[in-house]
């Protein structure tokens, strides 16, 4: 499906940084091989950008500044086309602009990585402000049946092990990913201990014969191979349903079939794309599911919790789409309350809501006006649900 390679991260072995989300970011696509950043620059996420554009003249590569966001999402697909690794940065507005150009990308199967530094909303919102309110738009903002990829880090550290796994997984798969940071994670300094050494992966490339060069042919893998512009093989890419050659069709059979495949292609292969941290307590009969800043005062409530004796299991997901439905599913057997802090008004609870298919009570505890959730939210969830309240 791909080829991997061992690449040199850049800092010596067991290294040690002070850095922000956005500078780990910024820092780890280039390990992964990014060598084109395409973008606009918007709060929170502005620093990627400008990181970038010292970074990546530094390694060969090219950074430009478009006339807005839908331009920026625009070059990274011809940036992709034309075989180089690459990015694109926004928040919730700039996201927005990019969603037809990520529907396109992901027709015409052209991996990418979008990133996008949460801030609060709707319209321009809370610009310097925290929230978690693109989770539905992350799976849902271009029309159409599409299958996504969409990581969610809780630290410095997790932002630069999910940056190289989010050009990874598009490279292998073919596919758009988008990491979901929150304005807490692009902005907090950590002490991060880097890797000398990380897996990259490449992108599989078509036989020798440029004339039998389908873009996309059916293989085993759901996954076709993929030339790059310039290198001899002709083919054509549209936005519009398309058959093995890359041009229109309007049979029915062909439309359906390569719609399923689309999906296919991420569905069959969710085990190993998703990706979940458990702390579990088997005695637990309250569980916690959480993601990205907020996982990180869900955990301190759940040790909180432990400290007065009452047990409590804790889901971080660093996957959220596709939906970690049998790891919920499994906890909802388990215990008879979830507690879903985030910062918007339920979006990923009701996910967790369906998962659980109605075997344990779903509490929300939600917060939208720019302030973190304190773990002292989370604890009092903790335990009115430990009371059966």
């Amino acid at each position: 499906m791909s080829t991997v390679s061992n690449t040199n991260a850049g800092p010596a072995k067991g290294a040690v940084r002070v850095m922000t989300g956005n500078e780990a970011c910024a820092e780890a696509a280039i390990a992964a091989g990014c060598r084109f950043y395409g973008g606009y620059p918007i709060t929170p996420s502005s620093e990627i950008a400008e990181i970038l554009s010292k970074l990546l003249p530094r390694v060969g590569g090219k950074f430009i500044q478009m006339e807005d966001e839908i331009g920026a999402m625009g070059a990274v697909i011809g940036a992709s086309l034309a075989g180089a690794k690459a990015l694109t940065a926004t928040s919730g507005p700039g996201f927005s602009l990019k969603q037809e150009n990520i529907g396109y990308a992901c027709m015409a199967e052209v991996p990418c990585v979008i990133v996008n530094v949460m801030r609060g909303g709707p319209s321009t919102g809370l610009p310097t402000l925290p929230s978690q309110s693109d989770v539905m738009q992350a799976r849902w903002g271009t029309h159409g049946d599409h299958p996504i990829i969409a990581l969610c880090p809780r630290g410095v550290r997790e932002t630069y092990d999910l940056t190289v796994r989010s050009f990874n997984l598009a490279e292998t798969y073919r596919t758009p990913v988008i990491l979901l940071l929150d304005e807490i994670i692009g902005h907090v300094n950590e002490k991060v201990f880097l890797p000398d050494r990380i897996r990259v992966v490449e992108r599989v490339k078509p036989g020798a014969d440029v004339t039998e060069y389908l873009p996309y042919q059916d293989t085993d893998t759901d996954v076709p191979p993929m030339a790059s512009f310039g290198e001899g093989h002709r083919f054509h890419v549209t936005g519009l349903v398309h058959d093995e050659t890359g041009f229109p069709t309007n049979n029915p059979e062909k439309i359906e079939h390569v719609l399923r495949r689309l999906n296919r292609k991420i569905d069959r292969y969710a085990d190993r794309i998703i990706r979940v941290e458990e702390d579990r307590d088997e005695n637990a009969r309250v569980g916690v599911v959480a993601y990205g800043s907020t996982a990180r005062s869900a955990s301190y409530a759940v040790r909180l919790a432990r400290e007065e004796g009452i047990p409590v299991s804790i889901l971080s997901l660093l996957t959220i789409w596709p939906f970690p439905e049998e790891p919920i599913r499994e906890m909802a057997n388990r215990v008879s309350d979830i507690v879903v802090p985030e910062m918007n008004l339920g979006q990923l609870a009701h996910e967790v809501e369906w998962a659980a298919c109605g075997k344990a009570r779903v509490h929300k505890v939600n917060r939208i006006d720019g302030e973190p959730i304190h773990p002292q939210y989370v604890l009092d969830a903790i335990r009115a649900a430990a009371r059966g309240k």
